[in-house]
C-alpha cells in the first residue's frame, strides 16, 4: 500500500518565542521529527513539515500545542515533548495547556508541581471533586507524588487542619518485632518515601515543626485503628500491601470534612500466601460507588528517567507472553483461580 505523504508549513511565533517552541540548538524540533517520523525544517519565520500524511498531521498538532505554551511563558523540556506526541497521537483533543499550566502546589523552594500527563490530570481533578480517590498503576506515574502534593495544598488553604501519610509499616503483614531498634527505629524505613516527597514541598524546618504539633503525621498503617480522622487529609500509599480487613479498617476511619487518596500497584502484592489485597479486593467492592473514584495509570503516564517507561512496558510484555514468574497469591489473577 502506497503511503500517501503531504507537506504543511506553520508560521512561528515572533521575537523570543521561536526558540521556546524550537528548543536549544533547535533540539526540539529535531526530537519532534524523530518520534512522529516527519521531515522538519526552519524556513525563515516558518517551519515546514514534509512526511507521511498521519505522522506530518501529528507533528503540526505538536507544535500548534507548544506554540501555545510558548505564549503562556511555559518552556517545555525534552521529557515533556516525549509525552506530548504519546498523548496526541492517543487523542488528537488533548490540551497540553490544561494540563501543564495546572499548578497543584508551588513548593517552598518556588518549583510549581502540576500534572504531566492527561491521566495525571484527571487524578488531580478526582482529587478535587470526589472524597476517596483510589489510584492504580505501576512505579514512577507520580500516584503518591500529586496526591501529597494535594494534600499540602489543602492544608494550606486551611481546607484541612491536618495531614496524615500512612504505609503498611511491612510487605509482610507489619510485623515488627524482629526487627532492631524501637518503634520509630523500626518503621522510619519504611516511611522514608513518604518524608522524601513531603520534604521536596516543603523545607525541612517547616515540616519538622508541623510533625512536632502534629499537623502532619506519617504513621504506620496498624496506627490508623480505633481513631476517627476529622478534618483530615489522609494518603495511604502501597495500599496493594494491605489485607482486606486492613483497607476495610483504614477506609472506616475518615470522619467528617475528610477525604482520602489510596495509592497501590496491584502488580507489586507482597503479601503472604493466602492473603487477598486490600486494594484489589476495593476495587471490585467499591468501584461505582457514588462519592469515589478509580483513576488508573499505564506505562505512558511514567514520569521518572524515559528508561522506566520501557522497563515498565518490557515487563506487561513477558507477562501477556507467559514469561513472567507464576502469579502471587495476593494478585488478582490468584484470586481469580480461587
Amino acid at each position: 500500500m502506497t503511503i500517501r505523504e503531504t507537506q504543511r508549513e506553520l508560521p512561528l511565533p515572533d521575537g523570543d518565542l521561536a526558540p521556546m517552541v524550537l528548543g536549544q540548538g533547535d533540539e526540539l524540533l529535531r526530537l519532534l521529527g524523530r518520534l512522529t517520523g516527519t521531515d522538519l525544517l526552519v524556513r525563515g519565520a516558518t517551519v515546514q513539515l514534509r512526511g507521511p500524511q498521519e505522522s506530518v498531521l501529528l507533528a503540526e498538532r505538536v507544535l500548534r500545542q507548544l506554540i501555545l505554551l510558548a505564549r503562556r511563558g511555559l518552556p517545555v523540556s525534552t521529557a515533556d515533548l516525549q509525552r506530548a506526541v504519546g498523548a496526541l497521537d492517543r487523542d488528537p483533543t488533548v490540551s497540553l495547556e490544561a494540563i501543564l499550566l495546572d499548578t497543584v502546589f508551588t513548593s517552598d523552594r518556588g518549583k510549581p508541581i502540576r500534572p504531566k500527563t492527561p491521566n495525571q490530570k484527571h487524578y488531580v481533578e478526582a482529587i478535587r471533586n470526589h472524597d476517596i480517590v483510589f489510584a492504580i498503576g505501576p512505579a514512577g506515574t507520580g500516584k503518591t507524588y500529586l496526591a501529597m502534593a494535594m494534600a499540602v495544598a489543602a492544608f494550606m488553604r486551611r481546607e484541612v487542619q491536618r495531614i496524615i501519610l500512612a504505609r503498611p509499616a511491612v510487605e509482610a503483614g507489619e510485623k515488627l518485632g524482629f526487627l532492631p531498634g524501637d518503634l520509630e527505629e523500626k518503621v522510619n524505613p519504611y516511611l522514608r518515601p513518604l518524608y522524601d516527597a513531603l520534604h521536596d514541598m516543603v523545607d525541612i524546618e517547616k515540616a519538622r515543626r508541623l510533625v512536632a504539633h502534629g499537623q502532619i503525621e506519617v504513621a504506620p498503617l496498624a496506627f490508623m485503628r480505633g481513631r476517627t480522622l476529622n478534618s483530615a487529609f489522609v494518603v495511604l500509599d502501597e495500599a496493594q500491601n494491605t489485607t482486606r480487613e486492613q483497607m476495610k479498617m483504614f477506609l472506616t476511619r475518615l470522619g467528617n470534612d475528610s477525604r482520602a487518596v489510596v495509592t497501590g500497584d496491584i502488580t507489586q502484592v507482597d503479601l503472604p500466601a493466602g492473603a487477598v489485597s486490600g486494594l484489589v479486593d476495593a476495587q471490585r467492592t467499591l468501584d461505582g460507588v457514588e462519592g469515589i473514584s478509580f483513576v488508573r495509570f499505564g506505562e505512558e503516564d511514567v514520569v521518572r528517567h524515559p528508561l522506566v517507561q520501557a522497563i515498565v512496558r518490557a515487563y506487561e510484555r513477558a507477562e501477556q507472553a507467559g514469561r513472567a514468574s507464576p502469579p502471587h497469591p495476593g494478585r488478582p489473577e490468584a484470586e481469580e483461580e480461587r
